[in-house]
C-alpha cells in the first residue's frame, strides 16, 4: 500500500531508455526528506487480438492498479514518444480512470512528465504535451522543469522545460547524458517538494 508520503512513478518502456529515467526520477524523489518513490508499469497492449500478460510482470516494476494514481501524493508519468504522443499501452491505461474521475481522486495532485524518443526531433515535446492532457483532465497540477536548472540551457541531448526528455538514437543504443541524468533528477525533485508543500 502508498504511504501518504510517495510518489508514484508510472511508466512504459520497451527498450528500457524511459525506465532508466524512470529510475532517476525515484532517485530524485528521494532525495527530498521523508520522500519515497513507488515504481509502476504498464503491460503491453495488442493491436490485432487481445493480448494477455502475465499478472505480475517477469522483471521490473510491477503493473499499476488504479488504487496506487488515488493513493499516491503525485504522479511523474513517463512513456516513449510513438509519433509525436504517449505509446498505446499507456493510453490504454489511462483510458481506463473514468472511476476515479468520476469522483475527482487525482484532482489537486502535482504530476510531471518525461519521455524518449529516437531522434532529436522525434516528437518529444508534443508527446509531453499530450501526456498532460489527461493529467489536466483529472485536475493534476503540472509540475515542468525551470530554466534555474543549468543543464536545461546546455543540453545538446534531451531535456525541455515541459518535462524530462532522452533522445536514444535510431537504434535505441544512445545512453543517458549527463545533463538528461540531471534534469531527470532535478524533475523528481521538484516533484516531491511540490508535493509535500501542497500536501501543508
Amino acid at each position: 500500500m502508498i504511504t501518504d508520503k510517495e510518489i508514484l512513478v508510472l511508466y512504459y518502456s520497451q527498450h528500457g531508455a524511459t525506465r532508466q529515467m524512470a529510475h532517476l526520477i525515484a532517485r530524485g524523489v528521494e532525495q527530498v526528506p521523508g520522500m519515497l518513490a513507488r515504481l509502476r508499469t504498464v503491460p503491453k497492449v495488442s493491436t490485432v487480438c487481445e493480448a494477455t500478460e502475465p499478472s505480475i510482470p517477469d522483471a521490473g516494476a510491477p503493473y499499476a492498479e488504479l488504487r496506487d494514481l488515488e493513493e499516491c501524493m503525485g504522479l511523474a508519468l513517463g512513456s516513449p514518444t510513438r509519433f509525436g504522443n504517449m505509446a498505446a499501452s499507456m493510453k490504454y491505461f489511462w483510458d481506463g480512470t473514468s472511476s476515479l474521475w468520476m469522483k475527482h481522486a487525482l484532482s489537486g495532485k502535482p504530476a510531471a512528465v518525461f519521455t524518449s524518443s529516437s531522434s532529436m526531433h522525434g516528437g518529444q515535446e508534443s508527446t509531453l504535451l499530450s501526456m498532460m492532457i489527461p493529467l489536466l483532465h483529472h485536475g493534476m497540477l503540472i509540475t515542468g522543469i525551470p530554466y534555474s536548472e543549468a543543464e536545461l540551457s546546455t543540453t545538446q541531448s534531451g531535456g525541455t522545460p515541459y518535462g524530462a526528455s532522452h533522445v536514444a538514437g535510431l537504434a535505441s543504443d544512445q545512453p543517458i547524458s549527463e545533463e538528461e541524468k540531471k534534469l531527470c533528477i532535478a524533475l523528481g525533485k521538484r516533484l516531491a517538494i511540490t508535493a509535500r508543500k501542497l500536501a501543508g
